[in-house]
């Protein structure tokens, strides 16, 4: 009997189309929440903005009056999705926190909600890029390490600082520490802890809404960076560093 010809075998996926499809699966939720932002920054202004607010003042605070276990928890998730998929109105839910609940337990709402919607940015952005640009940063060197290591050594203050600074972006300061290797629990305590001052502030000023509304005047945003307000927080930004500059001392001295 003559032998039967060889069959040729499939062709194996190569290992670089592979890589290719892990890549684009792993920055899939990146890639989610980056379009739905896009579509929300032109979409939804009007919906989620201080005027929305104020003509629908007296049909939210009826509905709360008579559900306010759901309009918390509705609430809350709103804000969640609000900060998770980085949408404008970050401002007006916190106001409206504020607005809703009064300062406490408005400022928990508020300060759980975003804490909540900043870890699934920090974790999309982890998950997407985070540990490969990690890795990278670790086997570099030059400037590259040296800056890594930086931030290793002073993880807490640093994070503390990002958060309390208000001119630090709120996502920026949720995909940096993605993207230098910060770990989940310190990533979500320092969020947490970080934006009480900021969150507490914003809060109070959504609890007097109701006499704005009534002299049909708008809130004063720009209230953070008032002396009384804007002191008190350099102040803990200052403490924050504190450590980073100790460390800076101590290695000048050590030359």
């Amino acid at each position: 009997m003559s032998a039967m010809p060889d069959t040729p075998a499939k062709d194996a996926p190569a290992p670089e189309s592979g890589a290719k499809k892990s890549a684009l699966v792993r920055n899939l939720p990146l890639i989610a929440i980056a379009s739905v932002a896009l579509i929300g920054a032109f979409t939804l202004r009007d919906y989620l903005s201080f005027q929305a607010l104020a003509d629908n003042r007296e049909a939210l605070i009826a509905f709360r009056d008579a559900n306010f276990l759901l309009t918390a928890l509705a609430f809350i998730a709103i804000y969640v999705v609000i900060v998770a998929f980085s949408l404008p109105g970050a401002t007006i839910a916190t106001l409206t926190g504020g607005f809703l609940f009064a300062t406490f337990p408005g400022a928990l709402f508020n300060i759980t909600a975003a804490t909540i919607g900043a870890t699934i940015i920090f974790l999309a952005a982890q998950w997407g890029l985070g540990e490969k640009l990690s890795a990278k940063m670790d086997s570099s060197s030059g400037a590259v390490k040296k800056i890594k290591e930086g931030i290793d050594e002073n993880q807490w203050s640093m994070l503390f600082l990002i958060r309390l600074v208000p001119a630090v972006p709120f996502f920026v300061a949720n995909l940096v520490p993605a993207l230098v290797g910060v770990p989940l629990y310190r990533f979500v305590v320092t969020t947490f802890l970080g934006i009480i001052p900021g969150a507490v502030v914003y809060t109070s000023v959504g609890a007097g809404l109701g006499e704005v509304f009534a002299r049909g005047e708008t809130p004063n945003l720009g209230i953070i960076f008032e002396p009384h307000i804007l002191l008190p927080i350099l102040g803990l930004c200052a403490l924050a560093a504190l450590p980073i500059a100790l460390k800076a001392l101590r290695g000048k001295k050590g030359l």
